[in-house]
């Protein structure tokens, strides 16, 4: 019996704009492969092409060249309704901008998913949501509107809507890039909970190199291209 494949793979992506002075090659021959329960991380300074390479992946932008799939499914040629029903079910997004709906309450956000897919998964698990926003610290905000949460409180709340149901995959950009010292650790202590204990496979793109050490991959995004970084010492 074959093995399943991996949960993400990418190979050769190029990405190519046109801009005033010619053309411009963020991307140039990416290939990764991250399987289930493994957590990679991708550095890199602003302005590296890591958010190109995430929007990718997540199947957000189509490569100039390359092919991406989750499991399975072949990312870069699907029509864009057939990848949003794909992410809703088996993908978490955590993106810089937390993207939160001002008239849902925290709670609500946090278990969009469920709302979203209705009666196919069983509706909202509110025990699920109440649960992930303990984890990151908010239950006690389950309530209240986005727009009275902090920069901050807004991301973790993002990060507990991104975990909700269970993604196969998660895709993260900068996760804990407004968050003090304490709170990105638990944020990154979720992520790679969520991988090891659930399976889930986790990529995230972060400039931090101090906050990713327990990780299975290090990579660094360098000239449009891919690295492999060693663990640092001890």
């Amino acid at each position: 019996m074959s093995a399943p494949p991996p949960a993400l793979r990418a190979r050769e992506l190029w990405r190519a704009f046109a801009t005033p002075a010619g053309r411009l090659e963020v991307l140039r021959g990416v290939s990764l492969a991250v399987e289930a329960a493994e957590v990679v991380a991708i550095l890199g300074p602003s302005g590296s092409g890591k958010s190109t390479l995430l929007h990718l992946l997540a199947g957000l932008d189509r490569p100039t060249k390359g092919e991406i799939y989750w499991g399975e499914r072949a990312v870069h040629g699907a029509p864009q309704n057939q990848l949003a029903r794909w992410r809703l079910g088996e993908v978490g997004l955590v993106f810089q901008n937390h993207y939160l709906l001002s008239e849902l309450s925290v709670l609500e956000n946090v278990s969009l998913a469920g709302r979203l897919q209705g009666g196919a998964k069983g509706g909202v698990d509110e025990a699920r949501a109440r649960a992930l926003l303990g984890a990151v610290g908010l239950e006690a905000r389950a309530q209240a509107l986005p727009r009275t949460l902090s920069g901050g409180e807004r991301q973790r709340v993002a990060v507990a809507r991104a975990l909700y149901s269970r993604p196969r995959l998660v895709l993260a950009d900068e996760p804990t890039g407004s968050l003090d010292r304490d709170s990105a650790r638990v944020v990154y202590g979720l992520l790679v909970d969520l991988a090891r204990h659930e399976g889930s496979a986790v990529v995230m793109v972060t400039h931090d190199e101090g906050l990713v050490r327990e990780v299975d991959g290090r990579y660094r995004l360098q000239d449009g291209r891919l690295q492999g970084v060693l663990e640092p010492s001890p």
